[in-house]
């Protein structure tokens, strides 16, 4: 069940997607299952829902946790050849933005292991760092928070840029006799309890303006796609979290 959170930040910035056309026509457009209109469409009293609302395990997206940041392996696979990224925080737009760099670059921290050959999310602990995120946002300590991100290509760097007003909350659960571990049920911003999304012209201005100031922003890439230079919970549970352990 979609739970509110209380005292947290309402709705956050609608992320921001270039326009594309879809081809619709040609296949299965027979028959008579199919309600032919010569009017457009009416979208009055529409809203497109927001996409924190459906298991997306396969989209890149970071973790707040017990004083640890990490990423998601779809974060990795966006970037296979990148072992070490910088971390940027606009304090006035409340964007987070994770970018490719070398190991030698300042400030530079690795954010996979390589163990057995394999890239894993790395588990990083920086007390400071959270608490002043925490801090600047109004988190509560003992929470979860989950940000699901877009990949933005801006001339020739790429960067994951995450909403830190856009949220997934999972709140800590005590349960007599055992110790205290997080929910796998999901709390949104105040904001979003009455509603499923923006209205659907509101969402298609939003698409308009792009937040992340002139940079080209991606959603879902096919990974065959990802030049090789640049170099997931819902309310229901998408499985996720077993990546990411709490």
């Amino acid at each position: 069940m979609l739970r509110s959170l209380e005292g947290e930040q309402t709705a956050g910035i609608a992320p921001v997607m270039p326009e594309m056309e879809v081809d619709v026509h040609q296949a299965g457009h027979e028959g008579d299952d199919v309600l032919e209109t010569e009017r457009e469409f009416n979208y009055e009293g529409y809203q497109v829902v927001r996409r924190e609302f459906f298991a997306h395990i396969n989209e890149p997206s970071v973790t707040f946790n017990n004083y640890k940041f990490y990423v998601n392996a779809a974060c990795l696979n966006r970037f296979p050849k990148v072992d070490y990224v910088q971390v940027l925080v606009n304090q006035e737009s409340k964007i987070l933005a994770i970018r490719p760099c070398q190991a030698e670059d300042r400030d530079a921290c690795a954010w996979c292991t390589n163990g057995s050959g394999r890239r894993k999310p790395k588990q990083i602990t920086c007390k400071i760092f959270f608490a002043k995120v925490f801090s600047l946002m109004g988190w509560n300590l003992d929470y979860r928070y989950k940000l699901l991100g877009r990949v933005i290509h801006a001339k020739d760097e790429w960067l994951i840029a995450f909403d830190l007003t856009a949220t997934e909350v999972y709140q800590r659960v005590l349960k007599d006799g055992e110790k205290p571990r997080a929910s796998r049920t999901p709390v949104f911003p105040e904001g979003w309890k009455t509603q499923f999304g923006l209205p659907f012209r509101e969402h298609q201005k939003s698409m308009q303006v792009d937040i992340f100031e002139g940079y080209a922003v991606y959603g879902l890439r096919d990974r065959a796609s990802t030049p090789e230079t640049p170099i997931a919970e819902a309310p229901i549970p998408d499985g996720s979290e077993e990546q990411n352990p709490s």
